[in-house]
C-alpha cells in the first residue's frame, strides 16, 4: 500500500508524542502500575490522535482506516506493549462497532468524549468461562421495561480498573447463541457495578487487567449499540480490526528488537570475536529479518483490502496468528543473544518477549485464527468468523 505525506505525518506526530510524553515513564508505570490511562489519552485526545478514523461528528478526524494503521504502525514506537494495547483497547477494539453501527445519541453519549480522551473506555466480552468461545457467555441483560438489569461476570478486561465505560456483549434473549447477543454501552458508576481482582499477570504490568461484577445494573435500552441480537456479529466484526491492529503495532516492535540486538551483539565480544560475527547469530537475525518483512507485506496488503470495503477476516486471523508467533520467536532469539542482560528489567528485549506471550492468548488464541483461517480455505466444516 502506499502512504501518502499525509499517512507519514500522522506517523511522524505519534512518534513525538510517544517519545516525550509515554517513553519515558514506561518503566515506572510497569514498576507502579497501572499507568495513568486519563492523563495519557486526554492529551492524546487533544492532538486528534483517537479518533482518526471515527465520524467528525463526534470528534473524529473522519478519515479511513488507511490513517488509523498508519497510527497503529507508529504506536509500535511505545516500548512498553501494555501500553500500547491499552491504546488500542480505546481506538480500536472498544469504538469501532460504537462508531458503525450506534445510534447518533449514543455515539455522542461515549464515543465522542472516548474520542476527545475524556473518558476511558474497555472491551468488555471475556468471562471465566468464555474467552475464545464468545457464544459461551453466560452474562445477561434483561429488559425491564425501557431497561436492562445486567447479571454476570467479565474476566481479563484491560482498562478495566480505569474505564468510565464499558462496550458490554451479553445476552440479551433465549435464542441461538449466535443471534440472541447485543452490545451495549454501559457506565461503570452505576449501582451493582464493581471491580475484582485487578490480576497479577506475568506480563503487559503497566496496563490494568481486571474481573468485573454486574449486579441487577440497570442500563437503558437506548444505550444498545444497533439491533438486538447482532452483538455477536458486530464483536466478530470489531475482533477482526483488533486483530488487525495487533499485527500493526507489533511491526515496528519488530524491528526495534532486531535492531537493537544487532547493536549490542556487535559490541559484545565472545571467544575473541564479537557475537554478531558467529554466524548462527547473522544468519538467525537476517531469517527475522525477512520473516518481518513478509509479516510487514500481508499486514499492508490486509489494510488495502480493509479500506476497499473487502471481507478481510481471513487475512487478518493470519496477520495475527503470524505477528504473534513472530514475535515469540523473535523476542526469544534476540534474548538469547543478548545473554544475561536479555534477562534483566532494564533492556527493552526482555520486556517484550515477556510482554508479547499474550498476544497468542488474547483476542482470539493462535488455534482459533488456525480454524477461521481452515474454515475460509474450505478445509474445515462450519461458520467462519
Amino acid at each position: 500500500m502506499q502512504l501518502t505525506p499525509e499517512h507519514e505525518e500522522i506517523g511522524r506526530s505519534l512518534v513525538r508524542f510517544i517519545e516525550a510524553e509515554i517513553n519515558p515513564h514506561v518503566r515506572d508505570w510497569a514498576a507502579s502500575p497501572p499507568f495513568p490511562a486519563h492523563e495519557v489519552f486526554r492529551k492524546m485526545g487533544e492532538l486528534g490522535f483517537l479518533g482518526i478514523d471515527k465520524p467528525e461528528a463526534c470528534g473524529g478526524l473522519g478519515l479511513d482506516f488507511s490513517y488509523a494503521a498508519a497510527f497503529l504502525a507508529a504506536l509500535g514506537h511505545v516500548d512498553c506493549i501494555g501500553v500500547t494495547t491499552a491504546i488500542m483497547v480505546q481506538t480500536q477494539m472498544a469504538t469501532p462497532a460504537l462508531a458503525r453501527f450506534g445510534s447518533p445519541e449514543l455515539q455522542q453519549r461515549f464515543l465522542a468524549p472516548a474520542i476527545a480522551g475524556e473518558q476511558v473506555a474497555a472491551i468488555a466480552v471475556s468471562e471465566p468461562g468464555a474467552g475464545s468461545d464468545v457464544a459461551a457467555i453466560t452474562t445477561t441483560a434483561k429488559k425491564d421495561g425501557d431497561d436492562y438489569l445486567i447479571n454476570g461476570c467479565k474476566l481479563w478486561i484491560t482498562n478495566g480498573s480505569q474505564a468510565d465505560w464499558l462496550c458490554l456483549l451479553a445476552n440479551t434473549g433465549d435464542g441461538p447463541a449466535h443471534r440472541n447477543k447485543s452490545l451495549i454501552c454501559v457506565p461503570t458508576d452505576l449501582p451493582g457495578f464493581s471491580v475484582g481482582r485487578v490480576l497479577q499477570k506475568i506480563g503487559m504490568h503497566a496496563s490494568d487487567t481486571t474481573e468485573l461484577y454486574f449486579e441487577n445494573v440497570r442500563v437503558p435500552q437506548r444505550y444498545r449499540i444497533g439491533d438486538e441480537g447482532f452483538g455477536f456479529a458486530y464483536q466478530m466484526t470489531q475482533f477482526q480490526e483488533e486483530r488487525l491492529a495487533v499485527a500493526l503495532s507489533a511491526l515496528r516492535q519488530l524491528e526495534a528488537s532486531i535492531e537493537e540486538t544487532i547493536e549490542y551483539t556487535s559490541q559484545r565480544k565472545l571467544f575473541g570475536r564479537t557475537v554478531l560475527d558467529q554466524q548462527v547469530v547473522h544468519f538467525r537475525l537476517a531469517e527475522l529479518k525477512t520473516e518481518l518483512e513478509a509479516l510487514r507485506a500481508l499486514v499492508w496488503k490486509t489494510v488495502e483490502q480493509h479500506v476497499a470495503g473487502a471481507d478481510m477476516t481471513e487475512l487478518a486471523s493470519m496477520c495475527k496468528l503470524k505477528a504473534t508467533r513472530l514475535m515469540r520467536e523473535t523476542y526469544d532469539s534476540c534474548l538469547q543473544y543478548w545473554g544475561g542482560m536479555g534477562f534483566v528489567e532494564e533492556t527493552s528485549v526482555a520486556r517484550r518477549f515477556r510482554d508479547s506471550r499474550l498476544g497468542s492468548i488474547g483476542g482470539g488464541a493462535d488455534e482459533v485464527m488456525l480454524s477461521i483461517i481452515a474454515r475460509h480455505m474450505g478445509t474445515l466444516p462450519g461458520r467462519s468468523g
